[in-house]
């Protein structure tokens, strides 16, 4: 086992310092307010874009709350344009929680990223944000003018819960006229069952434990029996043939490690071009702690790498 990276070491004593309960000693709502509170020590300062606006549109479930950016160097008129779709156990996480991450894409890349306040659980319970992302993705795909994004350069991306319903999206949408054209993972949670050997190997002691992850789980879905829909588990799904070429990061000393090794296997297996990469002295939730070390941009800039791999249409824009 790698060690720690100085970067992880000092989020770990973050916090351990703060003092929290963990998530699942308390409420949805108290597990907010505790996040809130401390991911503003984690992340760096905001890194300036040509323009950022907040829209509104109809969603499934009522308004749809996005906020977009637009990077420096980004075209005012078909843009390549990425949805980001943020992580918190589909419990946790706002616009805010993932803003610098956002600005990170919409500069690295030149793009337009939208990223959408779903609806969180337990009051929402799947496949509510589901829903929510992918009305937001048809939204992308049916008004690019109004955004000024080619509608046939659409990425989708994530992290943990985020980059769950991202290869979630990578696999619903294969049949769009327009589907997307990468999906960028951070360590992405794939298989509800939580059963692989690295929530035994990092189940303590590494920030995201095993029993909070459970805690996630249980208020996302609405039975047992979701577990086994590839909607929640998409590594469960009979075929991953078709979906857009991934960009799969793992964080070594994470409990989701082996889920996401697994998920980039069953992609390649089934004729997928991957680009997988290991930070293996980070823990789970690295790329959010941007104040502390080089390793969360680094990542960001590795998963635009990648994408411009899967898009030949970069270097000719």
């Amino acid at each position: 086992m790698s060690p720690l990276d100085p970067q992880a070491r000092k989020a770990l004593e973050l916090g351990r310092q703060a003092h929290e309960p963990p998530f699942e000693t308390g409420t949805p709502e108290q597990a907010r307010r505790a996040y809130d509170h401390g991911f503003p020590g984690l992340q760096g300062e905001r890194e300036p874009v040509a323009s950022v606006c907040e829209q509104t549109i109809v969603g499934p479930g009522g308004p749809l709350n996005l906020r977009i950016y637009r990077g420096q160097g980004a075209p005012t008129a078909n843009a390549p344009a990425l949805l980001y779709l943020h992580g918190g156990g589909w419990v946790i996480g706002n616009l805010d929680s993932h803003d610098e991450i956002c600005r990170w894409f919409a500069n690295i890349a030149s793009c337009v990223v939208v990223s959408p306040d779903y609806r969180l659980a337990p009051e929402h319970k799947f496949p509510a944000a589901v829903e929510d992302c992918r009305a937001v993705l048809s939204f992308m795909q049916d008004m690019p003018g109004g955004l000024g994004v080619d509608p046939s350069r659409i990425a989708v991306a994530g992290d943990s819960a985020g980059g769950n319903l991202a290869a979630v999206l990578a696999l619903l949408a294969r049949d769009d006229k327009c589907p997307p054209t990468a999906q960028l993972l951070f360590y992405p949670n794939t298989d509800a069952a939580q059963t692989a050997d690295s929530y035994r190997r990092f189940g303590e002691g590494f920030g995201l434990t095993a029993r909070t992850m459970a805690w996630f789980r249980d208020h996302y879905v609405r039975s047992a029996a979701d577990m086994n829909d590839w909607r929640v588990s998409p590594l469960k799904a009979k075929s991953l043939a078709g979906a857009a070429p991934a960009f799969v990061g793992i964080a070594g000393h994470d409990i989701l490690t082996d889920e996401g090794e697994a998920y980039a296997a069953r992609l390649q297996d089934d004729g997928v071009p991957v680009v997988l990469e290991r930070w293996p002295g980070q823990i789970h939730g690295f790329v959010s702690t941007g104040r502390h070390g080089p390793a969360s941009r680094q990542a960001v800039e590795a998963a635009v790498a990648a994408w411009r791999e899967f898009d030949p249409a970069f270097d000719t824009a």
